[in-house]
């Protein structure tokens, strides 16, 4: 069974404060050991000399163990809760997944 990497951007609303973006990611953070399945979370702000993030700020990462854990993942009650904390501060999300082939990490 593939592994499942969930990617997304966050553009947040004009006058989100560094604190409250702080909070968003440290309640996605807490989703890893409460929904079975998901095995890990990074994020970070945008950082390259590119410039070609089209006004998104931020991303993160997860990994799920497998594509059913993934569609476990999104009705979720946690997950829910999370989103409830983070879109009210978003202006764009994008959100993306892809499996994992034989030998990939």
């Amino acid at each position: 069974m593939p592994r499942v990497k969930h990617f997304g951007v966050f553009q947040f609303k004009s006058g989100t404060t560094a604190a409250q973006i702080d909070a968003c990611f440290s309640s996605m953070q807490g989703m890893v050991g409460s929904i079975s399945g998901l095995l890990d979370f990074s994020f970070g702000p945008y950082d390259s000399a590119e410039g070609l993030n089209d006004g998104f700020t931020h991303g993160f990462i997860m990994t799920f163990e497998s594509p059913a854990a993934r569609d476990a993942y999104l009705p979720h009650e946690h997950h829910e809760r999370v989103k409830e904390v983070v879109v009210p501060h978003l202006e764009r999300l994008v959100v993306f997944d892809f499996n994992l082939e034989e030998g990939q990490s």
